[in-house]
């Protein structure tokens, strides 16, 4: 079993939603970390209350679809705290939209999914989680780090309407940590260093609880255990799996039941 004190944590998207929650349930047991986000002044909030409690956190202005970027990021981690031991990268933003939207009176097509739409999300919920942990992984092998990789995927990975861009990228970072271990074991590095994905429902981080009521309502009455999950919940499970060696390799659904058609 793996130990969370004195380990270091790469989280990007570290200062919002599920990465920020991430970054602070692990300082509380006792980890380090680094944090990566394009947003500067959230991360000077989060770096301070970190600091509040007493925790070591370094934090990087880091945009995760450009290499350079990424690179700096794993450095930082390597100068500040001479290891990595779990890497998350949940930077990632949704751009919902039907490909085609048609006329209800002509039935023609009156708007379309925009490349730029569909290209943005796929930069950074793709590209991006590729960069970050193509630089982290190398500084874990060449470091002789022992950890893991966590991807975030979602439900949406099982097909979302309004959100091909979106499901269409968590889709593909759901089979990443087979193809990840497959390439790890044949290099003999899936014993030190382990590839999983969690994907989670609907969470309770801020951006979800402020939709309109009437929506969230309706959302909530399709979740078989009746409510949000906890972006703790999300952070407890990512700790578990750390924790536990025997687990690679598979995707982890966290979304409380939450299926298409749950009531049958």
């Amino acid at each position: 079993m793996l130990e969370i004190k004195n380990s270091v944590a790469v989280v990007t998207g570290g200062a919002s939603g599920i990465g920020e929650s991430i970054i602070k349930c692990w300082i509380k047991l006792g980890g380090k970390a680094v944090i990566g986000d394009i947003n500067a002044e959230s991360l000077v909030r989060v770096e301070k209350e970190i600091s509040e409690i007493g925790g070591e956190v370094k934090t990087l202005v880091c945009d995760v679809t450009k290499e350079d970027d990424n690179k700096k990021l794993a450095q930082l981690a390597l100068d500040s705290f001479g290891s990595i031991n779990l890497v998350v990268p949940a930077a990632g933003i949704i751009k919902d939209g039907m490909l085609l939207s048609t006329d209800r009176k002509t039935g023609k097509v009156k708007r379309k999914m925009s490349l730029e739409q569909f290209e943005s999300v796929i930069n950074i919920n793709l590209k991006g989680v590729f960069l970050t942990i193509r630089e982290c992984g190398e500084q874990m092998v060449n470091l002789d780090c022992k950890g893991l990789i966590c991807l975030i995927s979602s439900i949406g990975s099982l097909g979302t309407a309004g959100q091909l861009n979106y499901s269409s990228t968590k889709a593909a970072i759901s089979v990443m940590p087979k193809v990840i271990t497959a390439e790890f074991f044949r290099r003999n590095l899936s014993g030190k260093i382990r590839c999983v994905a969690v994907a989670p429902g609907y969470v309770a981080t801020s951006m979800v609880k402020s939709m309109e009521k009437a929506i969230l309502d309706k959302i909530i009455d399709q979740i078989p255990v009746g409510r949000l999950i906890e972006p703790e919940e999300v952070a407890s499970l990512i700790f578990e799996v750390y924790k536990n060696e025997a687990i690679a390799g598979e995707t982890f659904f966290i979304h409380g039941g939450l299926r298409l058609g749950s009531k049958g």
